[in-house]
């Protein structure tokens, strides 16, 4: 009887073990694995990809989609002034109030004041940058925000637009530096703001002025998240903004990330893109200016790119690696070559940095700046000889060439900053324009070639009207006026350098003659020189007397002398307002034109 028990055990087994190893088979041929794995989800192809998804540990480098979709979908059905970005106007009631605060703020603060503070903006975002996931596993943020004066509804548009954008996981907490401000509503005002309804803002209040360096590196020692942000204080974050940062840092912390920076229009408000990307660079007289991308980065517009130096005013970059190069130089003063030294130690000392086209910012660029200078000496030319002695070895004498007063400044003790070089084995300047930078003497050579033309620029047509830029700055027109060679009374600007730029800009200064529009009279404005050509683009037809603008399309320059108005439109060879006599002409040079700089 025992072993006609022990039999059906057995045989039982063996049919037990048979149905299971049906079934297996069966699972097989579906194309199925006996795991955990969803039959949605398609599988490995070839063994060696199976054994490659079992190697990996569960959820490593997982991928998710941060878009907020139903904050997307909310901020789609908003209406009223500024929404959107769209451009907005005041009532002609309030232009003593509009005219009093641009004076203190550089922009229509008064229109500020009417748009909501969380208001939406658009999402201009490369469409493969909607589609995009990032890691799961991301650090938290805190944000620096240093300001003194700040208008207090952009104050508060900055902070209302990081909060709504950003994952509550991926934001720690807003620090604001208060830089020993004097307006009244940035008192109690704003505490009693932040304390009632935004629970993530400190604020740090400084007790005397110190700029916007050291406001941020006192935000930053209070920081308590892994990853710090620095923002300026009339920024806007765009949608999913945080992420693109971040990843980068997280597969490497000695990254530094930046945001590609949209434009609020200083009167509107308007929301809009600067471009879609460029590498930083500079000249050398320091100026910031911008490369062209890479053939590579342009195949692939969703993808960060390798940028040689910052804006300065938006970035991320992991704490401590901030701190390993000794955060900012603290010798720096007030503001301005924080940007280059920051860039330069990142790639000299073992990082990288890259801007992220799927994270996008907008800030105000203000009309004028509105703040006097209550700090005695050139802090500015002082900052750049720091940079300059500590990181740029014998390039350092091509600054000095174009800024000859820096040779005898004393820049003050530069032992610690040196010993920090030293220590963290940094390579040498030659380096980072070799390997980062090197196409930027290209674009800004050592030794600049001569103007092909300069001096005023005189009307033929009109022949007792010149050329007057006024002074002006950004976005503003090119005039006609008297010139002031007949007319010592006219108070203008009428020098000018037609570069081997192959861009024209009053004498001494790095404002461009910019044509933004493609009307028929579209009219002539400066614009922040940059080298990339397209919109300023000049050439100078000796032979015809002309200033034509443009290559593909290209239109003249005319002038309505009545109305003491410039601009450009299509060319006409009987017109005498098109023609136009610049005071030098370089003949050697404009016989070599094709030769001389940028190609076009």
């Amino acid at each position: 009887m025992k072993r006609n028990v022990i039999s059906v055990v057995k045989f039982l087994s063996l049919a037990a073990i048979t149905v299971l190893f049906t079934i297996y088979v069966f699972r097989f041929l579906r194309g199925s694995r006996i795991s955990d794995t969803p039959t949605s989800l398609p599988l490995p192809e070839k063994l060696q990809d199976v054994e490659h998804v079992q190697e990996q540990p569960q959820n490593a480098g997982e991928k998710i989609d941060w878009q907020d979709l139903k904050k997307i979908r909310e901020e789609s059905k908003r209406s009223g002034k500024g929404e959107h970005g769209i451009a907005s106007f005041l009532s002609p009631s309030l232009d003593v109030l509009k005219e009093k605060l641009y004076q203190v703020n550089g922009f229509n603060a008064a229109l500020s004041d009417e748009i909501s503070l969380n208001r939406s903006i658009p999402d201009i975002r490369n469409s493969e940058c909607k589609k995009k996931k990032y890691l799961q596993n991301l650090d938290s943020v805190s944000v620096v925000v240093s300001f003194h004066n700040e208008h207090f509804s952009t104050l508060m548009r900055t902070c209302w637009s990081v909060i709504n954008r950003s994952p509550v996981t991926l934001l720690e907490e807003i620090i604001l530096v208060d830089d020993a401000s004097t307006k009244i509503e940035l008192k109690s005002k704003l505490d009693d703001y932040v304390y009632e309804n935004l629970p993530k803002v400190k604020i740090i209040r400084l007790k005397k002025r110190s700029g916007l360096i050291r406001g941020r590196l006192a935000g930053a020692h209070k920081a308590k998240a892994k990853v710090l942000v620095f923002l300026d204080s009339h920024s806007e974050a765009n949608v999913n903004w945080l992420p693109p940062l971040l990843e980068p840092i997280a597969q490497d912390y000695k990254t530094c990330v930046c945001p590609f920076i949209d434009v609020i229009a200083y009167e509107t408000f308007e929301y809009r893109a600067q471009d879609e990307g460029a590498r930083g660079a500079f000249d050398w007289q320091l100026y910031y200016k911008r490369l062209p991308l890479l053939p590579e980065d342009l195949k692939n517009p969703s993808e960060p790119f390798k940028s040689p130096v910052m804006a300065g005013g938006l970035f991320a970059i992991s704490a401590k690696f901030f701190w390993e190069l000794g955060g900012y130089d603290p010798g720096l003063e007030i503001w301005g070559g924080e940007q280059y030294e920051l860039s330069f130690k990142i790639w000299q000392c073992g990082g990288q940095m890259f801007d992220a086209p799927c994270s996008r910012v907008g800030h105000i660029y203000r009309k004028f700046p509105p703040f006097s200078n209550h700090f005695k000496g050139d802090f500015l030319g002082r900052n750049y000889k720091r940079v300059a002695e500590v990181w740029m070895d014998e390039y350092a004498e091509y600054v000095y060439r174009r800024l000859p007063h820096l040779r005898t400044m004393d820049p003050g003790d530069l032992k610690e900053q040196k010993s920090l070089r030293k220590k963290l084995h940094c390579k040498s300047f030659k380096w980072f324009m070799d390997k980062i930078a090197f196409d930027l003497v290209d674009v800004y050579p050592l030794v600049e070639p001569d103007d092909f033309a300069s001096g005023e620029i005189r009307n033929i047509g009109a022949s007792d009207f010149c050329l007057d830029s006024k002074g002006r700055g950004q976005d503003e027109d090119v005039v006609l006026d008297l010139c002031s060679k007949d007319n010592p009374d006219i108070q203008g600007e009428q020098k000018f350098q037609l570069t081997w730029h192959k861009d024209i800009r009053p004498q001494g200064r790095t404002q461009c003659f910019d044509i933004s529009r493609a009307d028929l009279k579209a009219p002539l404005s400066l614009y922040p020189c940059h080298g990339s050509q397209g919109n300023q683009l000049w050439r100078y037809d000796v032979e015809k007397q002309t200033l034509v603008h443009g290559s593909s399309s290209p239109r003249c320059l005319d002038a309505d002398p009545g109305r003491q108005k410039v601009f450009v439109t299509t060319c006409d060879s009987s017109s005498s307002t098109q023609k136009w006599r610049i005071e030098k002409v370089n003949m050697k040079a404009m016989n070599n034109w094709e030769k001389i700089g940028p190609k076009v």
